[in-house]
């Protein structure tokens, strides 16, 4: 199932101004990366435009609830939520040296490293811009993202290569690069809206962690037709996520491996290794009871599409089933 053809219904569900807010937002993105200057303009525009899920700015829309105060300021934080999405793509790449990012070759293997970095500024720049008429609550919202998407990212640069990283590290990870800018989406989609953030940003952050989790029960399972990578790019990459963490505590033995090692096909043995340890559905099983969390959380709102809130959280079991 495609994108698209998985957010319809949840577009239906959501009723109202949904569509037309989320379709304005895509155009407002394209067009920000698109009316760049000079020889950054093409691959600001690819990194927005190859795709994705769209799930954050989707989250942005349904967070503003039925009849949104202010349209024009949900469409904004969308189109900011998403382009800060894409600029820490964009700095990750250049971080873990990627060549593939959802089956097109990256900024930083087609232009280097330095337009990659410009690259991912020019929208973090473009994404607070467009938050200025928005107030001061909707940047610092932002801002405060962006601060722990920084943190969660030193923080797994300190854990590379390293097999004996805690589960509670890592899920403090996820918590900072993965679940604060779901909860951001949210945030600022419910202040645009004039409700109350606090049910849809704990929604945002159960999504976001058991997004994260099950992302990660891709890189190990595959197949790069649905990831657009190599099985095993985490591991290549040195970066330790809880399928391996609790695989070892199954299977020690997995701690004799030195990831600094692995190539292609050797990481996708030891992806096979991990699965073969049932790790793999211990992570899911964990996912999934972050998804009924949430959907619980969307059935306690009012004001909301709760029904459309609920086919998200099931879309992200979906994906990855």
């Amino acid at each position: 199932m495609s994108s698209s053809q998985a957010v319809e219904p949840i577009l239906t569900a959501a009723g109202g101004k949904a569509a037309t807010l989320l379709a304005e937002a895509e155009t407002r993105i394209l067009d920000l990366a698109g009316s760049s200057e000079g020889v950054i303009a093409p691959f600001a525009f690819q990194s927005v435009a190859a795709g994705g899920k769209r799930l954050r700015p989707l989250l942005t829309v349904l967070s503003a609830g039925l009849a949104p105060q202010d349209p024009e300021a949900v469409i904004r934080a969308a189109t900011a939520v998403e382009l800060v999405h894409a600029a820490t793509l964009v700095h990750d790449d250049v971080l873990d040296r990627s060549d593939i990012r959802r089956g097109q070759p990256t900024v930083v293997f087609a232009a280097g490293r330095t337009m990659a970095t410009a690259v991912g500024d020019l929208l973090f720049a473009k994404a607070f811009g467009e938050l200025v008429t928005s107030g001061a609550e909707a940047v610092a919202t932002l801002a405060a993202a962006g601060s722990d998407l920084a943190r969660g990212e030193l923080m797994q640069r300190a854990d590379e290569w390293n097999l004996h990283v805690s589960e509670q590290r890592f899920l403090a990870r996820c918590e900072l690069k993965t679940a604060r800018l779901f909860e951001a989406a949210a945030s600022l989609g419910a202040q645009a809206g004039g409700l109350d953030p606090a049910l849809p940003v704990a929604f945002g952050r159960s999504v976001g962690i058991a997004f994260q989790l099950l992302d990660d029960v891709l890189d190990v399972s595959g197949p790069p037709e649905i990831t657009g990578k190599p099985r095993g790019a985490d591991l290549l990459d040195g970066t330790v996520t809880l399928p391996l963490i609790l695989a070892t505590k199954i299977d020690p033995s997995l701690l004799d491996i030195d990831l600094r090692s692995l190539d292609t096909d050797s990481a996708a043995v030891v992806c096979d290794r991990i699965e073969e340890t049932g790790a793999l559905e211990l992570v899911r099983s964990r996912a999934v009871a972050l998804v009924n969390d949430a959907s619980e959380i969307a059935r306690q709102m009012d004001g909301w599409a709760t029904e459309a809130f609920v086919l998200v959280a099931s879309t992200v079991v979906e994906r990855n089933a």
